[in-house]
């Protein structure tokens, strides 16, 4: 069993016939993902990925045709809020936003939509999720991956590549790893992902990366301590020595009012059990100590 995705998943790409689309939709396929449609408005029809995936001009043309249930958006941010909505419109449970730089203000409005019809929405910005073995889908490498039984859930892409590929080298696989994005608005927050993994019987073990700005890492904090106190479990917190005021790297981590530093997110998740490393390659170290055997 994985959480979001697996060999259950029949994808549609929003935008897979773009360069970026067109590009990690095959790396997605040659992964072996289900997917099992392509949407371009003009251009239902046609195929893409020489000729493996038929493209259609809606998203609800390609779930009627194909049963998707699964989308992954590569829509320039302009039109990105609307594909969200077109892929809840259609149906879809399950959404994985990849565009960066939507404003924040456009995602307020789309992510009430969103949990009010019922769906789940990952990101926007973020690099979407992979079960090992089973399925990926965005652009987290494949590669870099071990099937085993520790979730990874992290705000940063580039992050959790690295912290997938030390625990990868050091012997410890994973059952699913989400990225769930930097922006200030995002659909899916750390607590949500706690939440699947606690019921996930394949996942034993927690790994959670964070960053400076705003509360969600204590709040996941909390509800671990409550609700998965004797699971194993680790975190890394970015941007320590960012200053307070100064955006460092996703539109979400800005220290603000003395509120979101890398100090309260990090004597909240020691207290909640969370041994916390101070680079993303100790998390192995960490795991092992623990109590993960793995």
């Amino acid at each position: 069993m994985s959480i979001l995705i697996g060999r259950d998943t029949r994808l549609v790409v929003q935008g897979i016939t773009g360069r970026e689309g067109e590009f990690h939709s095959r790396a997605m396929l040659e992964y072996g993902t289900p997917l099992v449609a392509g949407m371009t408005p003009g251009k239902g029809g046609q195929t893409a990925l020489d000729g493996r995936v038929p493209v259609f001009d809606t998203v609800a043309e390609a779930v009627r045709e194909t049963g998707a249930n699964t989308s992954c958006i590569f829509v320039p941010a302009a039109g990105a809020p609307d594909a969200v909505l077109e892929s809840v419109a259609a149906g879809i449970q399950t959404i994985f936003c990849i565009t960066e730089g939507i404003p924040a203000l456009d995602m307020i409005s789309v992510v009430e939509k969103v949990r009010l019809a019922g769906a789940r929405l990952i990101g926007p910005n973020c690099p979407g999720a992979t079960s090992p073995g089973r399925a990926k889908v965005g652009i987290i490498p494949g590669s870099i991956h071990r099937e085993g039984r520790v979730g990874v859930v992290s705000r940063s892409g580039t992050l959790t590549y690295e912290a997938v590929q030390a625990m990868t080298d050091a012997g410890l696989g994973q059952s699913t790893c989400v990225g769930i994005g930097g922006d200030p608005i995002v659909g899916t927050q750390h607590i949500d992902i706690l939440r699947l993994f606690a019921e996930d019987p394949e996942t034993d073990a927690l790994v959670l990366i964070g960053e400076i700005g705003g509360s969600a890492e204590e709040e996941a904090a909390a509800w671990a301590a409550e609700h998965l106190p004797d699971m194993p479990k680790v975190a890394f917190i970015a941007g320590r020595t960012a200053p307070e005021g100064k955006r460092m790297g996703h539109a979400g981590a800005i220290i603000s009012g003395g509120k979101g530093t890398a100090a309260s997110k990090v004597a909240a998740l020691e207290a909640a059990g969370f041994r916390v490393a101070g680079s993303p390659t100790e998390l192995p170290k960490l795991l092992r100590e623990a109590g993960y055997r793995g």
